[in-house]
């Protein structure tokens, strides 16, 4: 009896991997990543933790399990799969259910009020509109895994070279996932403008009839109209920026669960409507912009951030800078109230007697 024969998970063993291995791509590599030396020291160091190594260590171990014991391309597409559905799908339609059962308490954080709600008569209450915007928005998302299958089975099945992304038992190095991050986002904004606005808005484009009747249809967004458009613009528009980029830089599979967990989440908070968003700089004006681009109709905010719209004086209202100038204000207002609690909190010092 050989004592080292290695065992094969069991088949609940490989479901149960399945299911937290979104959870562990999201925590483990950024909990190290924010725990590295240089950047506890100098940002965060009340977040610095003692159990980095073994987080790591442990992610490790499941991370191998994983891919030892999968097809490459399967721990592609369910990881993918299950980023969308935790990081977009989830929290559109609970925000959308919220926006159904408690429409009174979303009526006061909506940006547009009443109008907003998707189940309200602007929206197209009486035709039920809300669900198939919500149908096609979830199709949509699923043609682009089924692209994304396609472009590997035609890499390593027909092309026989290398996946499209890297796919290892190695773990990427956190400034590695920070660089590629970085670069992702940058280049998904420029190829998110151009294809945008010369080949879904320019007069010339064939496809510019299918964006303006499909998504140019809504007046006012909610998280689901983020993806919900004609299946050749949302792969203009939608996809392809967003893919692109993984592709050319050849992401490692981590890295790109957790760059499309970014911008899973930067499409369900900046289409949701809302005027109460995680952060006033980023969220707050990312979500403004795509508002005027939609009721605007398509007259300019191109870009996913806003970035290049600036640069190209295509901003429509209030570019980046003034979001920046504009938080910058805020926080100056806020220190001051700070300052002068503190002066009034503070107790006069006692005189000493000579």
């Amino acid at each position: 009896m050989n004592l080292f024969q290695s065992v094969q998970p069991s088949i609940l063993d490989r479901i149960w991997l399945t299911i937290r291995y979104p959870y562990d791509v999201v925590r483990n590599p950024v909990n190290t990543l924010l725990s590295s030396p240089v950047l506890s020291f100098l940002l965060i160091p009340t977040f610095s933790s003692y159990s980095t190594s073994l987080n790591l260590l442990f992610f490790y171990v499941t991370w191998s399990t994983l891919i030892l014991s999968n097809e490459p391309l399967k721990v592609e597409l369910l990881g993918t799969l299950a980023v969308r559905i935790l990081f977009y799908l989830l929290p559109a339609l609970g925000f959308l259910a919220f926006d159904g059962a408690a429409s009174n308490l979303a009526v006061k954080i909506k940006e547009h009020g009443e109008t907003a709600l998707p189940m309200s008569e602007e929206q197209g209450r009486s035709k039920g509109r809300w669900w198939r915007i919500a149908l096609v928005s979830t199709a949509n998302v699923l043609l682009g895994l089924l692209i994304q299958s396609s472009v590997e089975l035609v890499f390593t099945k027909v092309l026989h070279i290398r996946s499209a992304l890297k796919i290892s038992t190695s773990l990427p190095m956190p400034w590695a996932i920070a660089i590629d991050l970085i670069r992702g986002l940058f280049l998904r904004e420029i190829l998110s403008y151009v294809l945008h606005r010369y080949a879904l808005h320019h007069p010339d484009s064939p496809i510019t009839d299918y964006h303006m009747t499909w998504q140019h249809t809504i007046s006012t967004p909610y998280s689901f109209v983020a993806n919900y458009d004609h299946p050749l613009a949302y792969i203009i528009r939608v996809f392809l920026p967003t893919y692109l980029p993984a592709l050319l830089f050849r992401f490692h599979l981590l890295t790109y669960h957790m760059y499309l967990a970014l911008v899973s989440l930067e499409e369900t908070f900046a289409y949701s409507g809302y005027n109460v968003l995680p952060s006033g700089l980023i969220l707050g004006g990312i979500a403004r912009r795509q508002e005027r681009h939609l009721m605007g109709e398509g007259k300019g905010n191109y870009s996913c951030l806003g970035i290049v719209d600036f640069v190209a004086g295509t901003s429509l209202g209030e570019d980046v800078v003034d979001d920046v100038q504009e938080e910058a204000e805020n926080n100056q207002v806020q220190d001051r109230v700070k300052g002068r609690a503190k002066k009034v909190g503070r107790k006069p010092k006692s005189r000493s007697r000579s």
